[in-house]
This record gives structure tokens, C-alpha cells and sequence, in this order.
């Protein structure tokens, strides 16, 4: 099915725009009744993300940036036995719940070449099934470049580029974006499109609102009994608003998020793939579709921050 709107793999924060990095962010988040369209079943979906980050210094205009982003996702694939193309008989105990696991492993270098010019580069081996009965199948390879220009004090922009093997193919896309922070230190804006953007007020000393709009592509391979030989295309769209309060002089903080997600399981065949995919259009992509879309939804995050101070170390 094509999409109208961009669906991105998640482009992780290497890059320094800010005065700051955040070192560790774990996030719980529920979505709330996914209905299957045009029937009458639904389906729940609960995600973890962790995101872990590691610089480790080399010089003053050099760093080695390591981590490893974790996420899960469980849900149901299937309105109940759509699947079945005959009525088994017996008919055999089985669920099209999964959970989808995404692993990716972050080593580059981040570099300064001069007082306007930095750049970030990062090589992302992943993981990527329900890791039932994990194989080299799993395994893909990808990276991502980014280059920022320090206009002022006020506003760096950001240029990029991202590619990553997925389970049905190639998927490519350029960022573009900035940073902004206004004189007062109030109002703060992180865009990174088509992937993300972010901007939110603070209005008091350890409290801020904000509004976050968040693009998720990931795909997975699936081992399970009943499906196997199949893959997940799974995307989401997420707009939210937040409040945020900070702990420890802002080291911490805590986001209560709550908003509007578009997400979609799409399940096709191993060997049903795309030529290439390079943002939002597909080349080549005659898959045949083997589940039924899902709806819109409200949804529900936490999320945990433990963020370190660039400014003045």
C-alpha cells in the first residue's frame, strides 16, 4: 500500500545540535484500541524504547560515539484466523500476537573541523525480527551522515543522509533541519525532517511544554509457527504533546506524553520486496499485501531522560 506521508526508520540523536546530549532515554508507550479496517477487531500496541549513547573524548575537536538502541513492539498482526486461506480442522492453537525486536549497534565519529563546521558519522549494524529463531536473515547493515553549520549562538542547521538494508530492500532519505534556542533560553525547536521535530517552552525552572511530532519505519522477519517465511513493514506517525519536569538541576527529567499515532503492520511474503526505497516513494514495489491495515489511535508515553550539560564541560 503506498503511503501518503514519509514513514521513517528512527535516525538516531548522534548528532551534538544541542548545548547538550542525552546520554540514556527510556520510553513506555500504549496505544489504544487499533482497529483492523473494515472489521471489528482491534488490536493494543505496547512499545519500549531505549536509547543509549557514549561518547568517549579524543581531543578537543574529536569523539568516538558508541551505544545501542533497543526497541520492542507487541501487537496482533491478524484480526483473529484472517489468515487462514481454508478452515483447518482441527483448527490449530495459534495467536498472531508478536513482539518485534529492533537492535542497533551506533559506532562513528563525531568531529569539529572548525568553530562553524561539525559532522557526525555512524556506522548502524541491527537486528531486526521477533527473535524466535534468530539467523543471519536477521542481520542488516546501514549508517547515517550528518553535518552541521553554527550559524550563531542561537541556531546551528543540520544536513544529512541515512541509508539502512531492510527486510524488504534498500530504504534511503536526506535530513534537513535545525536548531534553535531563543535568547531567553524559553523556547527551544530540534527539527530533523522528515524524521522529527520537536519544540517546547519552558515556564518555570524545572518545567516545560512541548509538542513532538516523531516518523517510525522499521521492518522485521518473522519465525513464529503459522507465519513463517513472512515479514513485518511496520510504520507509525506520532503527534503528542508533553509536559516535562526536570530532576537534579535538570539532569533528569520525566516526559508525560499523550496524542494521536497512525501506525500500520503490513505483513507480506520473505521474498515479496521493493527495488528501492528512497523516502517516501517506493521503486518497484509490487508486493501483495497479506493482512489488513490498521486504524488510528489515541496513545499514552512516559519517557525518562538522563541528559549531560555540553555548555560548560
Amino acid at each position: 500500500m503506498k503511503r501518503l506521508l514519509l514513514l521513517l526508520f528512527f535516525i538516531p540523536t548522534l548528532a551534538f545540535s544541542q548545548n547538550y546530549i542525552d546520554l540514556f532515554k527510556i520510553g513506555y508507550s500504549q496505544n489504544f484500541n487499533n482497529k483492523f479496517e473494515g472489521t471489528d477487531s482491534a488490536t493494543s500496541i505496547n512499545s519500549i524504547d531505549v536509547d543509549l549513547t557514549v561518547p568517549f573524548k579524543i581531543n578537543e575537536n574529536n569523539a568516538i560515539v558508541t551505544g545501542v538502541l533497543f526497541s520492542k513492539n507487541n501487537l496482533d498482526l491478524y484480526p483473529e484466523l484472517e489468515f487462514y486461506p481454508f478452515e483447518p480442522d482441527p483448527l490449530p492453537d495459534f495467536s498472531s500476537n508478536v513482539s518485534l525486536y529492533n537492535t542497533i549497534l551506533k559506532l562513528g565519529l563525531a568531529t569539529n573541523f572548525n568553530e562553524k563546521w561539525s559532522g557526525t558519522f555512524v556506522v548502524l549494524p541491527k537486528l531486526a525480527s521477533d527473535y524466535q529463531d534468530l539467523s543471519g536473515d536477521d542481520f542488516y547493515i546501514g549508517g547515517v551522515a550528518l553535518l552541521k553549520f553554527q550559524k550563531n549562538e542561537n541556531i546551528r542547521y543540520k544536513v544529512g543522509w541515512y541509508a539502512m538494508e531492510q527486510a524488504f530492500g534498500v530504504f534511503t532519505t536526506p535530513v534537513i533541519g535545525f536548531y534553535y534556542s531563543s535568547p531567553d533560553k524559553k523556547l527551544e525547536m530540534d527539527v530533523s525532517l522528515p524524521v522529527s521535530l520537536d519544540a517546547n517552552y519552558k515556564i518555570g525552572k524545572n518545567t516545560k511544554v512541548g509538542f513532538n511530532y516523531y516518523a517510525i519505519g522499521r521492518s522485521f522477519e518473522i519465525h513464529k509457527k503459522y507465519l513463517q517465511d513472512r515479514y513485518v513493514d511496520y510504520s507509525a506517525l506520532e503527534f503528542t504533546g508533553y509536559f516535562e519536569y526536570g530532576f537534579m538541576e535538570n539532569t533528569v527529567l520525566l516526559r508525560l506524553k499523550a496524542g494521536l499515532a497512525s501506525n500500520n503492520a503490513e505483513v507480506y511474503a520473505t521474498n515479496d520486496k521493493i527495488d528501492f526505497r528512497i523516502s517516501a516513494f517506493d521503486i518497484g514495489d509490487d508486493r501483495t499485501q497479506l493482512n489488513t491495515d490498521l486504524s488510528s489511535s489515541l496513545f499514552a508515553k512516559v519517557e525518562a531522560v538522563y541528559r549531560f550539560d555540553l555548555s560548560d564541560k
